[in-house]
């Protein structure tokens, strides 16, 4: 059985996640984002000295420009991936890539999973017989990642005359839609079987469940949360902490585009509604005052909207891939 045949059986052909770095991180996020079978890009930091930088700190840190890729094996595979990857990097060159020059752009190819380097590993060696000078891209366990500021999120979607250092003429003009088809949402009749009324009344009426006369306010098991609607990932049993709400507080969302964000009007003060992206299920809302230390927000969730997969049982529910990040 080949290694990739092995991973698909393992995480059970979900979602899978690794981390580039090929100089400036807006253009490499630019060109995964238009990619069939990548479902979400994010611009970070890592592989530096210590678990924080930022974008003024890496050269000193000796954090590199990363972009975090979630992607679907069953419709792209490593392989595949890397040889994207180098179609935009020159990997024989160290610390530097086009008009940019430094630690921080160093190549790279960076993952939690053990296999995973191992394949790139592999396909590094393949590709060396390509290449006259000797490939530099470094192949690494990932190590103090953390999200760029939010700025520099889809920058390029942002700021079109931004500066590129990749020829983005092959692929679509404009950023293909998050994938969605992994958690698709069961039509009305199957909801209103599926779902208690609670969950019904939280989920698609808009409704808000008590507080602390709920499943998991006061819940610490480790695992997954995942929408109670579609099992679309939401949030980590890691960034869970107690808030004295009465309802399951997080700091930050599994993936930043899981969660949609939504004015809500419904009272006097306004407030941040969030929605899950599948199943467009009513969340919670989103406040300013969550811990400092871990980024100052507060996802307010209802236990209703979500349903826990301990970590025990996330491999057999095709959630492996996330498992090292409960550690995180």
């Amino acid at each position: 059985m080949g290694q990739a045949e092995r991973k698909s059986q393992n995480n059970g052909g979900g979602p899978q996640e690794i981390w580039l770095a090929g100089g400036c991180f807006w253009g490499v996020e630019a060109y995964f984002s238009r990619l069939e079978g990548v479902l979400h890009t994010e611009v970070g930091y890592a592989n530096g000295r210590g678990a924080r930088t930022s974008y003024e700190e890496i050269a000193a840190t000796g954090h590199v420009e990363t972009v975090q890729i979630t992607y679907n094996p069953l419709e792209m595979n490593l392989e595949s991936l890397l040889e994207h990857f180098f179609k935009i990097i020159d990997p024989t060159s160290k610390n530097r890539q086009g008009n940019d020059s430094g630690t921080q752009y160093r190549t790279g190819i960076y993952s939690r999973d053990p296999d995973e380097l191992e394949q790139a590993r592999a396909f590094i060696a393949a590709m060396q017989k390509k290449y006259r000078k000797p490939i530099v891209t470094e192949v690494l366990p990932l190590e103090n990642y953390h999200p760029a500021e939010e700025y520099h999120q889809d920058y390029l979607e942002k700021n079109p005359g931004g500066y590129c250092h990749i020829d983005l003429s092959s692929l679509p003009d404009k950023r293909k839609p998050e994938t969605t088809r992994l958690y698709g949402k069961p039509g009305p009749e199957e909801l209103k079987k599926n779902l208690s009324k609670e969950q019904y009344r939280v989920t698609q009426l808009d409704a808000t469940e008590p507080p602390f006369e709920n499943a998991y306010w006061d819940h610490h098991a480790r695992g997954i949360y995942v929408d109670v609607v579609t099992g679309e990932p939401l949030f980590l049993s890691s960034d869970k902490y107690d808030s004295g709400t009465g309802w399951p507080s997080f700091t930050r969302p599994v993936e930043r585009g899981a969660i949609v964000e939504r004015e809500d009007r419904s009272r006097t003060v306004i407030r941040t509604e969030v929605r899950s992206r599948a199943g467009d299920s009513h969340l919670g809302h989103l406040f300013p005052d969550g811990p400092r230390d871990r980024g100052g927000l507060r996802y307010c969730i209802n236990s209703a909207a979500l349903r826990f997969i301990p970590a025990s049982k996330m491999e057999q529910e095709g959630y492996g891939h996330l498992i090292p990040r409960l550690d995180s």
